[in-house]
C-alpha cells in the first residue's frame, strides 16, 4: 500500500505536468506532444503588394443573401502614396495615404524584448512582414465602384502630435472621388489610450443612388515567432492568429493551419461582435459595439497572407446624401481590465482556455496585491503565500500522512526483509501496521489533487499577463516574462525540489527510490527556460511546502520517539 500511494502521487504529479504542457502547446496552436507536427508555412510575406490587389477586397453580400465580387476597376494598381506618422503619449501611429490604412503602431510604453533599445511594434508593413488595419467601401453590385483601401487619400488636418495639455489628436483624411463618391476618415487618438476612434463618412456626390457596404479588416502574414530551440525546452509560444467574437458563438480562434487547409469554422454573421488578430501579450481589434447586422470573414488572400474582418451594409444612399459610421480600432497590450471595458468579451484575447474560471479571480487577486506592494515579483510571492495559507489544512493532512509513513518506514522495511519470500503475508502485515498506527497510505493524495487546478491556473495567469513583461523583481531579474539570465532561480528551484523529495519517505523498492530522485531532475530542466516569474512562483511554493512539511515531520518524529 505504501508503494501504491507513492506511485499514485508521482503519477499524478507527472501526468499533471505533462498534460499541462501538452494542453498549453495545443491551446497556443503548436503541435501536440502526442501528434505529428503540422506543416509550417514557409513563404515570405509579400512586401508592398501584400493586401494591395483585388484579392484584398472582401466580397460584398447582396440583399438577397448571395455574394458579389467587388468591381474589377476598384482594384487598380497602387497609386502614389506617403507614410505619415502621428505621435501621442503612448504610441506612434503611421498612416498610409493610400486608403488611409494604419500600417505601423509603435507602443512607447513597451520595450521590444529582443532589443531593449527599441519600442514594441505591433502593426507594421516592411519587406518581410505585413500586419495592417484597413477599411473601405464596396458596392452591393459588381458594377458599383466605391472608395476602398486602395484609393488615394489626402490628409486635411495639419497636426502631427498630441499637444501638451490636449486630450485628443484628430486626424482627417479625404479620398479622391470614385464615380462621384467620397470617403472621409477621421481618426481620434486619446491621451493614454490604445483605442483609436475611427469615423467614416460616405458622401454621395454622384447623380445615382449607391448601396455601400463598409468593411473593417486586419491583414497580416502567418509568420510565427522564431524559437532558437525545440518548443519543449524553449518554453511555450502563445497563439498567433485571427479571432472572432459573436453573441452567438462567443470567442473563436481561427488558426492559420485551418485557413491553409480550408477547414476553418466560425460564426458568419451576427448583430454584435468584433474581430481581432492575437499574439502573445498584444492584440489588434476592430470594434463596433452598437447593434447592427454584420458579416464576419476570415480567409487567406495570398501566399502566407491572411485577414479577418467585418462587413456592414450601410443601406441605400441617394444622390447628395451622406452617412457616417463609427468604429474603434484597438492596438495595444492585453490589459485585462481595460479590454473588458472596451467591448463585451474583448478580454478573451488574453486566452486562459479552460482555466479561465480560476485564472480570472487569481489575476484579480494578483493585481490587487500589486497595487498594494508595487512590485509584480513580490506580488507573486504574496499570492503564493495566500494560496498556501488557504490550503494550509489540506496540505497539513497530506504532510502528516507522509510524515507518519516516513516514521513507519524502518519498521516496514524490516518487515519486508523478513517476509520477502512470502508476499501475501507481507501485505497482510503491512495492512495490520497501518491499522494499528491509524495511517492511510493514500491519505496524502487527495489534498494534493484538489490543489492542482488552482496552480495550473496560476501558471496560465503568469504566462499570459502582459503586466509581467519588462517588470523587474530584484537584482538581476529585470523582466519576469523571460528566463532568468543567470539561471539562479531555476537552480534554487531544482535544489528545493530535491530537498522536498528528501523529506518524503524513501520507497522500499530500489527502482522506485531512484525514480523518486530522477523525475524531479527531469522536470526541473524545463524550468531553466521558463519565464522567471513562473519559476519564482514555483520556488516560493516549494519553500513554503518544505517549511510546512519539515515542521510536521519533526512533530511526528518527536511523538513517535516519545511513544
Amino acid at each position: 500500500m505504501n508503494d501504491l500511494r507513492r506511485t499514485l502521487l508521482w503519477s499524478v504529479f507527472a501526468v499533471s505536468l505533462l498534460m499541462m504542457w501538452d494542453g498549453w502547446l495545443r491551446h497556443t496552436g503548436q503541435p501536440s506532444l502526442f501528434a505529428p507536427p503540422a506543416p509550417q508555412a514557409t513563404a515570405a510575406a509579400e512586401p508592398q503588394g501584400a493586401g494591395s490587389g483585388a484579392a484584398s477586397l472582401p466580397t460584398a453580400v447582396a440583399t438577397g443573401g448571395s455574394a458579389t465580387a467587388p468591381a474589377a476597376a476598384a482594384a487598380s494598381a497602387p497609386a502614389a502614396h506617403e507614410l505619415v506618422t502621428f505621435t501621442t503619449d503612448v504610441a506612434k501611429i503611421t498612416l498610409n495615404t493610400q486608403g488611409g490604412d494604419v500600417v505601423k503602431v509603435e507602443l512607447l510604453k513597451h520595450l521590444d524584448q529582443d532589443d531593449a533599445s527599441k519600442n514594441m511594434v505591433v502593426l507594421n508593413q516592411t519587406a518581410n512582414h505585413t500586419y495592417v488595419a484597413q477599411t473601405g467601401l464596396i458596392g452591393a453590385g459588381s458594377a458599383e465602384r466605391l472608395p476602398n483601401h486602395l484609393t488615394p487619400m489626402t490628409i486635411v488636418t495639419p497636426e502631427r502630435a498630441l499637444a501638451n495639455g490636449a486630450d485628443t489628436l484628430v486626424v482627417k483624411l479625404e479620398s479622391a472621388p470614385v464615380d462621384g463618391v467620397k470617403l472621409l476618415k477621421t481618426y481620434t487618438f486619446k491621451r493614454g489610450d490604445y483605442a483609436i476612434g475611427v469615423r467614416q463618412e460616405v458622401v454621395n456626390g454622384s447623380a445615382a443612388t449607391v448601396h455601400p457596404q463598409l468593411y473593417l479588416q486586419l491583414t497580416r502574414d502567418g509568420t510565427q515567432p522564431v524559437q532558437a530551440g525545440p518548443a519543449f525546452l524553449m518554453g511555450p509560444t502563445a497563439y498567433t492568429g485571427p479571432a472572432i467574437y459573436s453573441a452567438k458563438a462567443k470567442y473563436q480562434k481561427v488558426d492559420f493551419t485551418h485557413l491553409n487547409e480550408n477547414t476553418a469554422e466560425f460564426e458568419k454573421s451576427d448583430t454584435h461582435g468584433w474581430v481581432a488578430m492575437v499574439q502573445h501579450y498584444f492584440a489588434s481589434a476592430w470594434l463596433h459595439n452598437d447593434a447592427a447586422p454584420r458579416t464576419f470573414f476570415v480567409d487567406k488572400t495570398g501566399p502566407n497572407l491572411y485577414r479577418t474582418g467585418m462587413l456592414f451594409p450601410l443601406g441605400d444612399l441617394a444622390a447628395g446624401q451622406s452617412k457616417s459610421f463609427d468604429a474603434i480600432l484597438f492596438v495595444g497590450p492585453q490589459e485585462e481590465n481595460k479590454l473588458s471595458a472596451l467591448a463585451p468579451g474583448l478580454e478573451l484575447v488574453k486566452d486562459y482556455g479552460w482555466q479561465r474560471v480560476l485564472a480570472e479571480p487569481l489575476f484579480w487577486l494578483l493585481d490587487q496585491l500589486h497595487k498594494l506592494i508595487g512590485n509584480w515579483g513580490w506580488a507573486i510571492v504574496a499570492l503564493v503565500v495566500l494560496l498556501k495559507a488557504a490550503f494550509y489544512w489540506l496540505n497539513a493532512k497530506a504532510y502528516q500522512s507522509m510524515a507518519k509513513m516516513k516514521a513507519l518506514n524502518p519498521r516496514i522495511q524490516a518487515m519486508r526483509e523478513s517476509l520477502k519470500d512470502n508476499p501475501q503475508q507481507m501485505q497482510q502485515e503491512m495492512l495490520k501496521i497501518y491499522r494499528e498506527e491509524k495511517v492511510n497510505p493514500i491519505g496524502g493524495c487527495l489534498p494534493i489533487v484538489i490543489q492542482i487546478p488552482v496552480f495550473i491556473s496560476l501558471y496560465s495567469v503568469l504566462l499570459s499577463s502582459v503586466e509581467m513583461r519588462n517588470a523587474p523583481w530584484i537584482g538581476w531579474i529585470h523582466d519576469l516574462s523571460v528566463k532568468d539570465p543567470f539561471f539562479v532561480l531555476p537552480a534554487l528551484m531544482t535544489a528545493s525540489t530535491l530537498l522536498q523529495t528528501w523529506l518524503n519517505p524513501t520507497p522500499p523498492d530500489p527502482i522506485q527510490a531512484k525514480m523518486m530522485w530522477i523525475m524531479p531532475m527531469l522536470f526541473s530542466v524545463m524550468f531553466f527556460f521558463f519565464p522567471s516569474g513562473l519559476v519564482l512562483y514555483w520556488l516560493t511554493n516549494n519553500i513554503l511546502s518544505i517549511a510546512q512539511q519539515w515542521t510536521i515531520n519533526r512533530k511526528i518524529e518527536a511523538a513517535t520517539a516519545a511513544k
